[in-house]
């Protein structure tokens, strides 16, 4: 999330944009993961008020487009949420390719800071198709 947003500022893309992160495992109200707010500040980017919360239809609903970082939630969320399905993507997807980010959570710091570099590649890769899918939702 917060390296999108930082990516939209930087690039300067017009229009309003409203970038969330939602999850299928964390506790509703728990702060980002010591790891993940370790590497974004190292990037500049402050996520120490961001707050877990749960996926459900309502927030599926309310976006034009939903990236996940595996496959494998990708089809759960097509499975539950078929209404919204063909709004959901993976992320590596949006650079033409198809690969896992693994989630790091509670691994080695080592394992944060190589899912942002994966997420940071695959949105500059993929920038033009987010703003593409984005503009034009199914």
């Amino acid at each position: 999330m917060g390296l999108l947003q930082q990516m939209l500022k930087d690039k300067q893309v017009e229009g309003e944009w409203i970038v969330e992160s939602a999850g299928t495992w964390g506790l509703d109200g728990d702060a980002a993961a010591a790891g993940s707010q370790a590497v974004m500040a190292g990037r500049g980017i402050d996520i120490s008020q961001h707050r877990a919360r749960s996926v459900d239809y309502d927030l599926l609903a309310s976006f034009d487009l939903i990236l996940t970082m595996e496959n494998g939630h990708k089809e759960a969320l097509c499975m539950e949420f078929p209404e919204v399905s063909k709004r959901i993507y993976l992320l590596s997807e949006m650079a033409g390719e198809k690969s896992d980010i693994t989630d790091p959570y509670g691994g080695p710091y080592s394992g944060y800071e190589r899912a942002a570099e994966d997420i940071q590649a695959y949105l500059e890769n993929g920038l033009d198709q987010i703003l593409l899918l984005a503009a034009h939702p199914n």
